[in-house]
């Protein structure tokens, strides 16, 4: 079962708000009333006082969730060697505008994602569900995939190899993969293919991208781990308006399946490229 946050959140922010309002304005006077002038400080009910001293709270991490930046936690390998199963990432949410809680509809524009940005979005086939990968394609844009390069507007992307993926913890599945740095239009990032496996992973349907243009308001998106991805190639554009917004920074790492300490003290505060 999917768990709603930000509705969970907005309805327990707006029903304390409401209880320690509705106190505030009739039952406390009444309360003081019955008591008398001469009384000091009548009691307030356990629910009122759960209310009041939360509702602030609650507002504050709903002001910040929503128009400020939100956490998020990897759960998979797709952005590797970018981003680890285990990172834990903060989410700018005002870098393509601000967009109410739950009804996700715009009321402050704001930019574009642009190519090479990491961005976070709902899963156009099921928008309970928060995806991340790499922009590599936007609006007007003549995109082509094969031969694992990139094709933008005709010119292939520069690829240069680093060598053979040594991972760590949950990442040593990948061992051996080759690692490469890629320039998309001027924004280098890291990638990994598996030269043996087909362009599109496994899991997606064959799409005969070949070239295909980007239309307004879409984005197209693939992970960097480019042969364990489920992304545009299987699933098509990503809306504008599922946009939630651009990964900046990892904030903590957790991995069990680490030597020794779960935590990897190095990946903390680092930059998303």
């Amino acid at each position: 079962m999917h768990f709603d946050f930000p509705t969970v959140l907005v309805v327990a922010t707006f029903v304390s708000g409401l209880i320690w309002l509705i106190d505030a304005a009739w039952f406390a006077p009444r309360r003081r009333a019955a008591l008398g002038d001469g009384a000091a400080k009548t009691k307030e009910p356990v629910i009122v006082d759960y209310a009041r001293s939360f509702f602030p709270i609650l507002l504050v991490v709903l002001l910040l969730r929503s128009f400020v930046v939100e956490p998020f936690r990897i759960p998979s390998g797709s952005m590797m060697p970018t981003l680890l199963v285990g990172d834990f990432i903060l989410v700018n949410k005002y870098a393509y505008g601000l967009r109410w809680p739950v009804l996700n509809t715009k009321f402050v524009e704001g930019g574009e994602p642009q190519r090479g940005d990491v961005i976070v979005f709902r899963f156009p086939e099921d928008q309970r569900i928060d995806y991340i990968k790499r922009v590599v394609a936007v609006p007007g844009d003549e995109l082509a995939y094969r031969d694992k390069t990139l094709f933008i507007n005709g010119e292939a992307q520069p690829q240069e190899s680093i060598g053979y993926y040594s991972g760590i913890g949950a990442s040593t599945a990948l061992r051996g993969t080759l690692e490469l740095r890629e320039d998309l239009t001027g924004r280098e990032h890291r990638i990994l293919v598996d030269p043996r496996r087909p362009d599109f992973p496994p899991m997606c349907r064959e799409l005969a991208y070949g070239p295909i243009t980007v239309p307004e308001g879409h984005f197209f998106t693939i992970g960097d781990n480019r042969d364990n991805s489920n992304d545009s190639r299987c699933w098509g554009l990503v809306p504008e308006a599922n946009l939630v917004g651009r990964a900046f920074a990892i904030w903590m790492h957790w991995d069990r399946q680490r030597d020794g300490f779960p935590i990897d003290w190095g990946r903390i505060g680092g930059r998303i490229h």
